[in-house]
């Protein structure tokens, strides 16, 4: 029987973070991929017109750009070279206005001064309260739960007057605390827009962290792109990887083996099993983990009967094209945007998660937008653009053909509205529902790109079910990697990173102990 030290299930970035950390703590890691090609939702292909690269899902990448974990894989060494457009996000409304959120924080402020005089001042100093918490922040976010060290020092610097202020924000429905500080649309709306990034309502408790964090990431690091795609950011992963660790693509994992309690293997689809030493990491949604490679017979009663109520993300729609030109807005400024948000004013977002909630497929569908070819003049041949757009959809509700091409359709309307002339200039689409996404990344199950829901009851130590918050799951030795684990979805690693400092934790010189308390832990949250 083949052995290694560590087996990654899953080549999605957070699976190849995992292993470059154990690789570079000198373990014989092998990563095992049921696809063709790693990355899972990271990825560029040609889909449309020849010379064009777009990018399959994930496109822009503020947290990659902002977390502590993928600075320090020193990604740029082994290739990667990020691109920004000349600014950053644009949210247009009807009758040609434009909000414009650009890395000059001046210029942010400028651009919402237009709609009510003192909304730049307000904009500042928001931006001021950002860059006074950022890194402490990031330290709390990105350290395995509960991040006590980082969350002390956060408080410190806040002060108990301040913090409690901040938790206050943060459980926050988006459009309450953007009502809040500011008068106009303009600033409302692209804290708004950023929280719709997520699968969570404008109204929805919580969703302001998303908003706000997306918003002063923007101003701080921008929404930077991989020169040639978002692949490159995989490439690099794997070139960095190197011969310290093995990729095997096409070969999918069907069972965790698992004797006494401890996780010893895999199983794989070939019928072939192979031995891991010191841990097995699973970067795949919960509900695959639990249950299906891991037999329910090695799992507390309470976790699996939790896992029934696991919340995924809503479905999406996804529409790329190629453009013999860029895009004609008739909101000029919009032009030099990376990302646009478009479709929706303040009630129209309001009305879009509530249809969402309702199970219904939006009237007016909220579209992000990304330009390509603004953003990184490698995409596509000059004069051109690569460019896609995006939305959310109840899940289930797009299962035919007729009623993704309608949805499409209907994408293209709303482009079409605030950039007269669009379609005369689509040379391709290529469109993916709900069944297309997940056929390119099975971990994308039903459309749903973040891992489960971003829901306050489904963050934390609630993430993916009711426990420890810990990628350390009832089987010893075996780890969630996968974006179902804390601290969720989008590509910045910190599950990927959290399941490898905990295998090395259960392998260091006070494992023993470390696993005693995890499974007391268990104990307590499972019975």
């Amino acid at each position: 029987m083949e052995t290694v030290d560590a087996i990654v299930v899953g080549a999605g970035h957070n699976g190849l973070v995992a292993a470059n950390l154990l690789a570079d703590a000198g373990w014989d890691v092998l990563v095992l991929e049921a696809t063709d090609t790693p990355g899972g939702a990271v990825r560029t292909a040609e889909v449309t017109a020849p010379g064009f690269r777009n990018d399959l899902c994930s496109a822009f990448f503020p947290m990659s750009a902002a977390s502590p974990i993928v600075r320090g894989l020193g990604l740029e060494e082994h290739g990667l070279r990020w691109r920004h457009a000349p600014e950053v996000l644009a949210h247009v409304l009807p009758g040609n206005r434009c909000a414009v959120l650009s890395r000059d924080v001046d210029r942010t402020a400028a651009s919402v001064d237009r709609f009510a005089a003192g909304d730049g001042e307000a904009w500042q100093a928001l931006f001021a309260q950002w860059q006074q918490l950022r890194d402490r922040l990031l330290d709390a976010l990105f350290t395995p739960f509960p991040p006590v060290r980082p969350a002390a020092r956060l408080l410190r610097r806040t002060g108990t007057a301040e913090a409690l202020r901040l938790a206050r924000m943060l459980t926050l429905p988006v459009r309450r605390f953007a009502e809040e500080r500011f008068s106009g649309a303009g600033a409302r709306l692209l804290l708004e827009g950023n929280a719709a990034h997520s699968d969570l309502s404008v109204d929805n408790a919580g969703s302001a962290v998303f908003g706000w964090l997306l918003a002063m990431l923007a101003q701080d690091v921008g929404f930077p792109v991989p020169e040639g795609g978002a692949g490159e950011l995989v490439a690099a992963l794997v070139k960095r990887l190197g011969d310290r660790g093995s990729l095997h693509c096409g070969r999918e994992v069907t069972e965790i083996l698992v004797a006494d309690g401890r996780a010893v293997g895999v199983r794989c689809a070939d019928g072939d099993a192979i031995r891991a030493r010191r841990a097995v990491l699973a970067d795949v949604p919960a509900p695959a983990l639990y249950g299906k490679l891991v037999a329910p017979e090695w799992l507390p009663a309470r976790l699996v009967n939790d896992l029934s109520g696991f919340e995924w993300d809503s479905a999406t729609v996804k529409v790329d094209w190629a453009l013999s030109g860029p895009v004609p807005w008739t909101a000029h400024e919009a032009a030099g945007a990376g990302t646009v948000h478009l479709g929706c004013d303040e009630d129209g977002l309001a009305a879009f998660g509530a249809e969402l909630a309702r199970g219904r497929v939006p009237r007016r569908p909220f579209l992000l937008l990304g330009q390509m070819t603004t953003a990184d003049p490698t995409r596509s041949p000059s004069g051109t653009e690569a460019v896609w757009a995006y939305t959310h959809v109840p899940r289930g509700s797009v299962a035919t053909p007729s009623a993704l091409a309608g949805r499409a359709a209907a994408i293209e309307d709303s482009i079409e509205c605030q950039a007269p002339g669009f379609r005369d200039r689509i040379l391709d689409r290529y469109v993916q529902g709900p069944a297309e996404l997940a056929d390119h990344d099975p971990s994308l199950v039903g459309g749903a790109i973040n891992g489960g829901t971003t829901a306050i009851h489904q963050q934390l130590f609630f993430r993916p079910v009711p426990g420890l918050g810990r990628a350390d799951t009832p089987v010893d030795r075996l780890y969630l990697a996968g974006a179902s684990a804390h601290p969720g979805g989008a590509v910045h690693g910190g599950p990927g990173a959290n399941a490898a400092r905990a295998a090395l934790a259960r392998n260091g010189i006070f494992g023993d102990g470390y696993a005693a308390l995890i499974k007391a832990a268990n104990r307590v949250v499972y019975g």
